[in-house]
């Protein structure tokens, strides 16, 4: 069983479209905002010094899936409870279940990947890979 980890978020004007309601891309960004967040609270270090220790430099999206059920707007306090749904050999499955108190709004799931960059090639130096969950982060989320 993993953990859940809730993520507050404070609805700002500027999130919201000329009707009033939350632009639907701000959703993906306060999941992603979430999913950095979930690791953070069960003691995985920032991606930072990961890189410095293990090569690891983050947890890439590589797919996303979003259903919208209810509107949110300005000035309301939102909470993303954000969960691991599936552990995989190299990849995972974020949920995110975005509430507004008691009432679901929205609902995501993300997979993503543990990745680290390969050395300089010739296609450039900007290259990552996925690497196997490593078992010590895979520890502190369950």
């Amino acid at each position: 069983m993993t953990q859940t980890v809730v993520y507050e978020v404070k609805v700002m004007f500027g999130d919201c479209d000329p009707a009033g309601i939350v632009f639907f891309p701000n959703f993906s960004k306060w999941m992603d905002a979430s999913s950095l967040n979930f690791f953070m609270a069960c003691g995985v270090p920032p991606w930072r010094e990961l890189a410095k220790t293990t090569g690891i430099i983050g947890t890439p999206l590589l797919e996303i899936n979003t259903k919208f059920m209810r509107p949110a707007t300005y000035g309301e306090t939102l909470q993303i409870h954000t969960s691991v749904e599936e552990w995989r050999d190299k990849t995972f499955v974020h949920r995110h279940v975005v509430k507004r108190g008691d009432e679901v709004l929205c609902e995501g799931r993300e997979v993503r990947a543990f990745c680290v960059r390969l050395p300089e090639s010739p296609e450039g130096p900007e290259r990552i890979k996925a690497v196997p969950v490593p078992a010590d982060i895979l520890a502190l989320c369950r």
